[in-house]
């Protein structure tokens, strides 16, 4: 008697909650992280993936102390796979909790709906504080049954411990995960990481680490520790998972589209090519545009700029140009710099996108990244590319064209 009248409590919870959401009335899972009343001021969410007509907020107002996240803060925000709150903050350097991971991950794999459902309100968690999760978060009981069904959980796990902070080793490994990339990582379990506290790291994550850090994921710290342990906070959350984001295949995400300007922006029309194919789509004039690492207008965006970008109710209302079309009035001003070998990352097309070296100024040790030609070269040839191998780097406008050993 008592597992059928708690059946028929999570039936009626679960009809309950999906009324709430078609009628606007359902708080987003993952705007918040602590329990008080911001729940109350929360946006609303609806129950798929595909857009229904609601204000779409993709800027706030405490992200002054967090510029380096503002693209990625806001291009999630767009797609709302991560809400801010309804009083017009983010909350950058709040630590985010594992059940607000779990949420954002699946949300990303584009299993929304899925998880929203009323069948997965209603599932059975087999997890020792299910009841917690239940009680206190359960428009979260779907995303925690998806993300156990697509592997986001070690075997081992027993507790989902929604409320603790996710700390940057256990993100690591769950964004890993959520982007298929398990098999890969257990070919790396014996990789030898460069970061000065790679001790701290289990032997049975490194593998993980490896793969987040070749697919450019995640990096280390400029004193070239990755603290494992270290809370993630929303803004460094945001940061991982555009990155991830960058890597989806097109088919994941209707709503990203990708290509190289053809014409200008004129009447708030941008016009894209990719793969022989021609597009235009209509722009908001309030979209948020980012184009070499400023904010700008539609109207700067250039012709030849490659860029993605995403759309919502048929309408452009973010873009990130990746690739910034050469000005042909400006000409290039070649460098060259020199440190020592630490990882690469890559782009969707297999191919490098950056490199980071540790150099030393001043007796103090620092990596950093330089973005790499597509069309790079090497001398003699990639095997160059050895832990702490020194190299040097040449190019024109920060751009790598050749990376030779010293």
């Amino acid at each position: 008697m008592m597992g059928l009248n708690k059946l028929l409590l999570k039936q009626m919870l679960s009809v309950l909650l999906v009324v709430m959401m078609l009628f606007g009335g359902a708080a987003s899972a993952f705007a918040g992280g602590d329990d008080d009343d911001d729940d109350d001021d929360r946006r609303k969410s609806d129950d798929s993936r595909e857009k229904s007509k609601v204000e779409i907020k993709y800027d706030f107002d405490d992200l002054k102390k967090s510029e380096w996240a503002r693209k990625y803060i806001a291009r999630l925000a767009a797609d709302r796979i991560f809400d801010g709150y309804g009083d017009g903050t983010f909350r950058p350097t709040q630590s985010v909790t594992r059940i607000e991971a779990i949420i954002a991950a699946v949300r990303l794999m584009g299993l929304r709906a899925d998880a929203e459902s009323a069948a997965r309100l209603v599932t059975d968690l087999n997890f020792e504080d299910a009841d917690h999760v239940e009680k206190k978060f359960p428009n979260a009981v779907g995303y925690v049954a998806v993300a156990v069904e697509n592997d986001l959980f070690l075997e081992s796990e027993t507790h989902i411990k929604a409320e603790k902070a996710a700390d940057r080793l256990w993100a690591t490994m769950l964004l890993v995960k959520a982007m298929k990339w398990e098999d890969l990582a257990k070919t790396k379990m014996n990789v030898k990481l460069s970061f000065k506290d790679a001790d701290k790291i289990p032997a049975g994550a490194v593998g993980y680490v490896a793969v987040a850090v070749e697919k450019g994921l995640i990096s280390g710290y400029e004193d070239l520790t990755f603290r494992p342990n270290k809370p993630v906070t929303r803004a460094e959350l945001a940061v991982l998972l555009g990155q991830m984001d960058d890597q989806q295949p097109d088919h994941v995400d209707s709503t990203l589209v990708k290509g190289t300007v053809t014409t200008a922006i004129y009447s708030n029309v941008l016009t894209l090519s990719k793969d022989d194919k021609v597009t235009s789509y209509t722009v908001d004039p309030n979209a948020f545009v980012y184009r070499k690492g400023v904010r700008v207008t539609a109207a700067d965006i250039k012709v030849g700029d490659v860029l993605i970008a995403k759309v919502y109710n048929n309408v452009v209302i973010f873009i990130d140009v990746k690739k910034a079309a050469a000005d042909p009035t400006v000409p290039p001003v070649a460098f060259a710099v020199e440190g020592q070998y630490q990882f690469v990352t890559w782009n969707s097309d297999n191919k490098i996108a950056t490199i980071v070296i540790a150099q030393t100024v001043n007796g103090v040790t620092t990596s950093k990244p330089y973005t790499v030609a597509s069309n790079v070269t090497f001398k003699p040839n990639a095997s160059i590319l050895v832990l702490n191998n020194t190299l040097v780097l040449k190019g024109n406008d920060t751009v790598v064209t050749s990376i030779e050993a010293k």
